[in-house]
C-alpha cells in the first residue's frame, strides 16, 4: 500500500539523486528572502541582541523538534500533508493538512511579490542604474503599483518553469543556485564586516538588553521569524522528505538543515546592520531600522549604502543577485506544497502548473498594489504558521510521541539518535502555539478590529479558509480514494 501512495502520478515519484541534492533542495528551501530580507528588519525592530536571544530559543523548542518530525513523516510515508493528516488524524480531519498547505501557499502568494521586487532592483543594480538617490525613487515609483504586476508575473512564471520539472529540475537549479548563494552572502558579509564603524552594528545584533524580553511582541515575532526563517511547520520540508531515500539519515539532516540556515540568517543580520551602522549615525539607524513600515529597508537603504563603498557598484549587484537567488529556491518549494496536493487529489503535476501559476499570480495582484493588503496578509499568514506546526505536534501527540520517536524519528539508518527530550519538545510545541496566539489576543484587544494587523481581519480569514476546507473535507477523500484507486490499475 505504501508503495501505491508514493505517487499519486501515472509513475511512482523520483527521488533526490544523492543526500547533497537534497540539502541543496532543503537550503533552498529554508534559505529565502526571509533570512536576507525579513530576518535584518524583523532583529532591528525588536531591538536586536534582545530579539537575537528569544530567537535561538525558538530555534530549539520549535524549529529542530518540528522539521524532525517533517522530515520523519515525510520520509516514512511519501505523502503529503492531505494524506498525512488523514493517515495520522483520522479521515474527519484531512481538512487540518489542506490548512497546512493553504498557509504556505498563503505565504507564496505575496511572496512571489517580493521576488518580482528583487528581480526589478536586481536589473536595476546590474545595468548601474541604481545608485542612492535612484533606490528611493524607485521604491516610491515601483513598489504597489502596475509595474509590479509584471515582475510578479515574472517570478511565479520562472517557479512554474522549474517545479513543472518535478523533483529533477528542482535539484538541478538549486545544485547552481544554492552555492553561488552561500557564496555571495559569505563574500558581502566579509566586506561588510571590514567597514569602518561596523563594530555598532554588531554590538546592536549581539548585545541583547534582557528588560525587553518582558515584551511579548519580541517573543512573538521570535517565533514566527524562526518559522520564516526554517520552513518549520509549513510541510516544505514534508514534502520534500517523500523525495528522500529510504536510508536516508534524517534526522542529523534536520538538525543540520535548521543550524546551517539559521547560520546564513545571522550572516545577512551581520551584512545588513553592519553596512547600515558603518554609515549612519547609531541613533538615526536605530530610528530607520525600528520603522513600522520597514518592508523597504533593504530596497531603498542598501543601495545608499553600497554607493558609499569602495566598488559598491560591484557589490550591490551580488547583493541583489543574492536576494534573487534566495526568493527564487523558496518560491519553488511554496509551489511544490500546492502540486502535491493537487497530485493527492488525482491530478497530474504537468497539467495542473499552469492554473496553479495563473492562481498564484492572480492571487497576489492585490498585496502587489497595495502596501495594507501585503502587511495584512504578512502578518495573518505568519501567525497560522503557528496553527500549522500545532497540527504537526498533534500528529505526533495522537500517535504517541515516544512511540513516534521510535517509529519513525529513530528508525531506519540513523546516525544520530534523537533522545527523550524530543518527547518533551513536541509537547512544548503545543503550549508555544496555544499560549502565544491566546496571548497575543489579549495584548491586541484593544487595537482597531479591522486593521491591517487587527484581531478581526485575521479571525475571519482563518475561520473562511477553515470553513471552505472542513465542507470540502468528503470531496478531498473521495478524490484521495480515486487517485489510489486509479494509481493501483
Amino acid at each position: 500500500m505504501q508503495q501505491k501512495e508514493e505517487s499519486i502520478m501515472t509513475q511512482r515519484a523520483l527521488h533526490f539523486s544523492s543526500r547533497w541534492g537534497l540539502m541543496l533542495a532543503m537550503l533552498g528551501m529554508a534559505v529565502g528572502t526571509g533570512n536576507i530580507w525579513r530576518f535584518p528588519r524583523i532583529a532591528a525592530a525588536n531591538g536586536g541582541g534582545s530579539f537575537l536571544v528569544a530567537w535561538v530559543v525558538f530555534l530549539l523548542i520549535w524549529s529542530i523538534p518540528l522539521i524532525i518530525l517533517e522530515f520523519a513523516l515525510g520520509n516514512a510515508t511519501k505523502k503529503g500533508t492531505l494524506g498525512v493528516a488523514r493517515q495520522f488524524l483520522g479521515d474527519k480531519f484531512a481538512w487540518a493538512g489542506a490548512w497546512v498547505a493553504w498557509t504556505a501557499a498563503a505565504i507564496g502568494f505575496y511572496y512571489a511579490v517580493v521576488m518580482g521586487w528583487t528581480l526589478r532592483y536586481a536589473t536595476a543594480a546590474i545595468v548601474g542604474r541604481l545608485d542612492g538617490a535612484q533606490s528611493q525613487e524607485l521604491w516610491n515609483s515601483f513598489a504597489y503599483s502596475p509595474m509590479a504586476l509584471v515582475f510578479h508575473g515574472v517570478a511565479v512564471l520562472l517557479a512554474v518553469l522549474v517545479v513543472s520539472g518535478g523533483v529533477a529540475g528542482i535539484e538541478r537549479l538549486t545544485k547552481v543556485l544554492i552555492p553561488t548563494l552561500l557564496l555571495l552572502v559569505v563574500v558581502l558579509t566579509a566586506r561588510a564586516v571590514t567597514l569602518e564603524g561596523a563594530s555598532a552594528g554588531l554590538s546592536f545584533l549581539f548585545t541583547p538588553h534582557w528588560a525587553d524580553l518582558a515584551n511579548y511582541r519580541i517573543w512573538l515575532e521570535a517565533l514566527t521569524q524562526n518559522a520564516w526563517d526554517t520552513g518549520a511547520g509549513w510541510g516544505l520540508v514534508l514534502c520534500y522528505a517523500i523525495y528522500s531515500r529510504k536510508n536516508e539519515d534524517t534526522n542529523l539532516n534536520a538538525v543540520g538543515l535548521a543550524i546551517g540556515n539559521n547560520c546564513i540568517s545571522l550572516m545577512a543580520g551581520v551584512m545588513v546592520l553592519c553596512t547600515v551602522f558603518s554609515f549612519t549615525d547609531s541613533a538615526t539607524a536605530v530610528t530607520e531600522l525600528s520603522g513600522q513600515n520597514n518592508e523597504g529597508l533593504t530596497f531603498i537603504w542598501i543601495p545608499q549604502l553600497f554607493e558609499q563603498m569602495p566598488g559598491g557598484g560591484f557589490f550591490q549587484a551580488l547583493f541583489f543577485a543574492a536576494l534573487v537567488f534566495a526568493a527564487w529556491t523558496s518560491l519553488l518549494s511554496l509551489f511544490e506544497v500546492l502540486v502535491r496536493v493537487f497530485q493527492e487529489l488525482g491530478f497530474e503535476r504537468k497539467r495542473i502548473m499552469p492554473m496553479l501559476g495563473l492562481a498564484v499570480w492572480l492571487l497576489g495582484v492585490p498585496s502587489a498594489l497595495s502596501q495594507k493588503v501585503f502587511a495584512n496578509q504578512d502578518f495573518v499568514w505568519s501567525v497560522a504558521l503557528m496553527v500549522s506546526g500545532l497540527i504537526f505536534a498533534m500528529i505526533a501527540l495522537r500517535y504517541g510521541v515516544s512511540k513516534f520517536r521510535r517509529d519513525f524519528v529513530n528508525a531506519g539508518a540513523q546516525d544520530l539518535k534523537i533522545g527523550a527530550w524530543w518527547d518533551w519538545a513536541i509537547r512544548l510545541v503545543v503550549v508555544e502555539a496555544l499560549v502565544l496566539v491566546v496571548w497575543w489576543f489579549w495584548q491586541v484587544r484593544t487595537s482597531p478590529m479591522f486593521a491591517p494587523d487587527g484581531l478581526g481581519l485575521l479571525l475571519v480569514e482563518w475561520a473562511v479558509v477553515a470553513l471552505v476546507f472542513f465542507l470540502l473535507n468528503g470531496w478531498m477523500l473521495r478524490r484521495m480514494d480515486g487517485a489510489r484507486a486509479d494509481s493501483a490499475d
